[in-house]
This record gives structure tokens, C-alpha cells and sequence, in this order.
């Protein structure tokens, strides 16, 4: 039998990882793929936005969580067995999907597919690295570094405290297909950019401009690299083993009660930013109950910045709710956290 494709997606937070993920799912074309989501966190809010894409190609049973920590480090308590679940799936998946978080090394995880009995089975197709195109225009390998050191120490099982400026060469040194991705935010900057993260790939790689991370599938799918086969021509920091200490973090939920009205999300992003800039927060997310409204609504927050959609409608039997997943740095003042995230709400409550 032939083996099935394995596409590992990498980059770091805010690039794009998961627009492009959901973007592959609803263009298909009825090819069945299975994801492995490396999330962290209280929630697996990233895994529910992708259960909610709609997309018949991947359903909910198709989808697995690994919110243990960094895939890389955690590759024989979490990563192996969850292939090994998908495998024993009928029917098994035509393509499989990784997204990593925005710390793991690429390469440890392509070494992994190397394992006898998943090499029997699975290779992998190629490594995607999605990268930030605007934050790259601004002089930043990310949007919002505070974020990634929030992920630094959220992740408990890191056991790899790589400078960020290694891990960006890490994911473009095993990369088989370079996204840039929001290249309609950067301008005449694009040949500029171009010409910057070109010479940093390995031999052999492509590198791709969009926008929106709207990659044709047959470009990202079917790679055929059989990366596992070629771990030579991946250089990486870590080819010694040297591993890193890392720091504390601190994450928490707070509930809330439901959006009144469409102010309600001004009113949280104003929130946000105050809290953001009195209290060491890297990143908030969830979901939000919107007063008369079918959809649920999305809350990603990065930095100050709040980003919202309606991404799919309230179940039948589903339990409405606004609970948001605040991350930082270790000793945040959780009460006043929540207070100023409840009072916001509170407050245009009242103004009804």
C-alpha cells in the first residue's frame, strides 16, 4: 500500500498557520485529511476554529488535540501514539496535516516519522513554513514576540530554549515551501523581502507570495519530499542535543456574561489594550455569546490587538457562553484581570 502524506505546518503565531490549514480543508476536493493540532492553553480554542471551518473533508472525529506541551519534546508520549490513532481509523485519511505551535523544531518531528512503525505507513510530504510578510516589512521575524514568549512559558514540556532568531532559522532551514504570507499589507516592499528570505532557505526550496494564506492545495499537498529520508540537508541548532531551561507562565479563564451588542467587542478590545499595558499579558482567546445573534463569535487577542469573527452557529445542544483564556507571564494580578474584563461587559449591560 502506499503510504499517506504527512504535511507539517510551521510558523510562528499570527503568521497564518491556521487560515492556511482551513483554507486547505475547504478546497479538498474530497481528499479526507486528518489534523494534529499541537495547542496549549486551557482551551483548545485553535482546534474548535477548525472544527468549525464546515469543511466535509475533515470532521470532527478527523481532528486531534495535542495540548500536552511542544510537539517536538513531546513526540513519544503525544505525537506517536496520535499517529498510530489515525492509522487505526476506518477509513484511514487520504493526507494528514501537523500544525505546530510557534516554539517546536521541525526537525525533531520529521525524525519522528522516521520511527519503523510509522515510516511503514506515513511519510512526510513537506514541511511548510508560513511566515509574516508585514511583521518582516517592520524589521519583526513576528507581529507580536511578547506573544512568543508567552508561548515559551506556557509550554511546561519546553525543553529547548532557542533565541527566537534560531527558531526562525530552524523553520526555514527544514522548509520544503515558504509561505509569505500577507504580502497585500507590505507594498513595494515585496521584491525587498524576497530577496531577504531567499537565501536563508535550503537548496531545493520554494518560496511562495499571497495573500490571506490562500495557497492552491496542489501547491502545499504533494510536496513528495519524503522528508524523513533526507534529514541531512535540514542543518539545525540542535543536531547536538543541547537542551535549555525555561521560564514560568500563568494562564486562567474568566468567564463572562453574554455580548449585548455589537459595542461588546469594542468595549473587551479597549479592555485588552488597558490590560496589556498595565499587566504582563501575552495573549487572549476564545468564545463570545453575542445577545441575539445565531453565530458564535471568535476572540483572538495579540498584544492590544483584538480580532473577532462569527465562525459557525450555536449547536442545539450547546451551552452559550463568552469564556476567554488570558496568558502571561508568571504573578499576573488575576482578579483585576477579570474584574476589568467583566466590567467592561458589565457596563454596556447597563447602558441598555
Amino acid at each position: 500500500m502506499a503510504r499517506i502524506p504527512a504535511t507539517i505546518i510551521t510558523g510562528f503565531l499570527g503568521a497564518g498557520k491556521t487560515s492556511l490549514i482551513r483554507h486547505l480543508l475547504s478546497h479538498a476536493d474530497g481528499k479526507r485529511i486528518a489534523l494534529l493540532i499541537n495547542e496549549f492553553g486551557d482551551v483548545g480554542v485553535d482546534g474548535e476554529i477548525l472544527k468549525a471551518c464546515g469543511a466535509p473533508s475533515c470532521g470532527q472525529d478527523d481532528i486531534i488535540e495535542l495540548a500536552n506541551g511542544c510537539i517536538c519534546c513531546t513526540v513519544a508520549d503525544d505525537f506517536l501514539p496520535a499517529i498510530e490513532k489515525l492509522l487505526a481509523r476506518e477509513p484511514m485519511p487520504d493526507h494528514i496535516i501537523v500544525e505546530t505551535s510557534g516554539l517546536a523544531l521541525p526537525k525533531p518531528l520529521v525524525k519522528a516519522f522516521a520511527w519503523p512503525d510509522i515510516k511503514a505507513a506515513v511519510t512526510v510530504d513537506g514541511v511548510v513554513t508560513v511566515l509574516d510578510a508585514s511583521a518582516l516589512a517592520a524589521g519583526r521575524i513576528a507581529d507580536d514576540l511578547a506573544a512568543l514568549e508567552a508561548q515559551r512559558a506556557a509550554d511546561e514540556t519546553l525543553d529547548h530554549e532557542s533565541p527566537i532568531e534560531e527558531l526562525f532559522e530552524e523553520q526555514l532551514g527544514c522548509a520544503d515551501l515558504v509561505i509569505l504570507n500577507k504580502m497585500d499589507l507590505v507594498g513595494a516592499q515585496g521584491p525587498a523581502l524576497l530577496a531577504q528570505v531567499q537565501p536563508m532557505i535550503r537548496p531545493g526550496a520554494q518560496i511562495i507570495q499571497v495573500e490571506g494564506a490562500k495557497v492552491d492545495p496542489a501547491v502545499a499537498l504533494g510536496i513528495a519530499a519524503a522528508a524523513e529520508d533526507d534529514l541531512d540537508s535540514r542543518p539545525s541548532h540542535h543536531d547536538d542535543g543541547h537542551e535549555h531551561d525555561h521560564e514560568d507562565f500563568e494562564t486562567f479563564v474568566v468567564e463572562l456574561g453574554p455580548l449585548v451588542s455589537q459595542d461588546g467587542i469594542a468595549a473587551l478590545s479597549a479592555a485588552i489594550a488597558d490590560l496589556v499595558a498595565a499587566h504582563p499579558i501575552y495573549r487572549i482567546k476564545g468564545f463570545a455569546d453575542v445577545a441575539g445573534k445565531p453565530m458564535r463569535l471568535t476572540l483572538q487577542g495579540v498584544g492590544p490587538r483584538l480580532e473577532s469573527y462569527f465562525d459557525r452557529p450555536w449547536q442545539p445542544d450547546e451551552t452559550r457562553a463568552t469564556r476567554l483564556v488570558v496568558i502571561g507571564a508568571h504573578g499576573l494580578d488575576q482578579a483585576a484581570i477579570a474584574q476589568r474584563l467583566q466590567g467592561a461587559v458589565a457596563t454596556l449591560e447597563a447602558a441598555q
